[in-house]
């Protein structure tokens, strides 16, 4: 997964923004004001997506790739390699899944403002 890449994804889901509060070299997208993604520039090599907490869990001991977010609320938030270790597909899948627990945290009426509803996957794909 490159940057261009990742952030095409990010900017794809409905309301999102893209702003840079922690200087120039992190990238933070955000849904109603809140954090759903954050991508360090230089170097890129991963990306910060909040987590179910259980899943969280599952991911970091089945994944070498997949560790305690850093610098972030590790009960909730995952640092997921960029360089390869972690299949694209299942960054995507976790990018959508960060987006909806935070969409899904924000009052309805931001909610309704942002369209149909995206839903938090209660199964969880083979990885």
């Amino acid at each position: 997964m490159n940057i261009e890449r990742f952030r095409q994804l990010c900017l794809e889901k409905p309301g999102a923004t893209e702003e840079t509060p922690f200087g120039p070299d992190t990238l933070v997208f955000k849904v109603g004001g809140k954090i759903f993604a954050l991508a360090g520039l230089e170097p890129f090599g991963s990306v910060n997506l909040k987590c179910d907490p259980e899943r969280a869990l599952e991911l970091r001991e089945s994944h070498a790739g997949i560790i305690p977010g850093y610098h972030m609320n590790k009960m909730h938030w995952n640092t997921v390699l960029t360089d390869g270790s972690v299949k694209d597909a299942l960054i995507m899948e976790l990018l959508a899944h960060s987006y909806a627990l935070v969409r899904a945290s924000l009052p309805h009426t931001v909610q309704a403002q942002l369209g149909e509803e995206a839903q938090v996957r209660p199964g969880w794909p083979d990885a």
